[in-house]
């Protein structure tokens, strides 16, 4: 399983850095999200985990994320829990 730790900084430039890494983890199976340092996150970062996450059903491998209590609350507040932690052990 390869695993992605996320930048501190979890915005519309990382998220744009990370986005081709992703599709590519992909291909070859499932991934870890470690997103435990997360101190600040946009929309951009959340659309990028949602999409990382469709993908991932599609074909039929799983994405595995590690929110910090930020990156919960900021999931939380967008009503996305169910969509980005649902098999999560968060």
């Amino acid at each position: 399983m390869k695993t992605f730790v996320l930048p501190a900084q979890f915005d519309r430039i990382s998220a744009a850095a990370l986005a081709p890494e992703f599709a590519d983890a992909l291909g070859t199976g499932p991934i870890r999200i470690d997103a435990s340092g997360v101190e600040r996150v946009g929309q951009c970062g959340l659309q990028l985990l949602l999409s990382a996450r469709a993908t991932a059903s599609d074909r039929g491998v799983g994405v595995e994320i590690i929110p910090s209590n930020v990156m919960r609350d900021a999931i939380r507040l967008s009503g996305l829990v169910d969509s980005l932690l649902a098999g999560n052990a968060a």
